[in-house]
């Protein structure tokens, strides 16, 4: 999972901090921190966190690519 938070969006509500504080986190009262690669045992703090903020300045990347389908070889015309 990938997180991305739009800095200049951020007014510093600190929701995110409260719902995953091992994802995100405050320095002061304005400027946020954040791990842009969390543990996936942290996906469904991370999606609430999301979900809560209210400006909508957190990105979730939820593809999950140890799941994601193998590419399929070109085949070959059929004589």
């Amino acid at each position: 999972m990938n997180i991305v938070v739009d800095l200049s969006r951020c007014e510093g509500y600190a929701q995110c901090a409260f719902l995953a504080p091992e994802a995100f986190r405050m320095h002061g009262e304005e400027a946020l921190i954040y791990d842009p690669n969390p543990d996936d045992a942290q996906r469904d703090q991370v999606l609430r966190a999301a979900a809560a903020c209210p400006v909508q300045a957190i990105l979730v990347d939820r593809t999950d690519t140890r799941h994601a389908p193998a590419e399929a070889s070109p085949s070959s015309p059929v004589p």
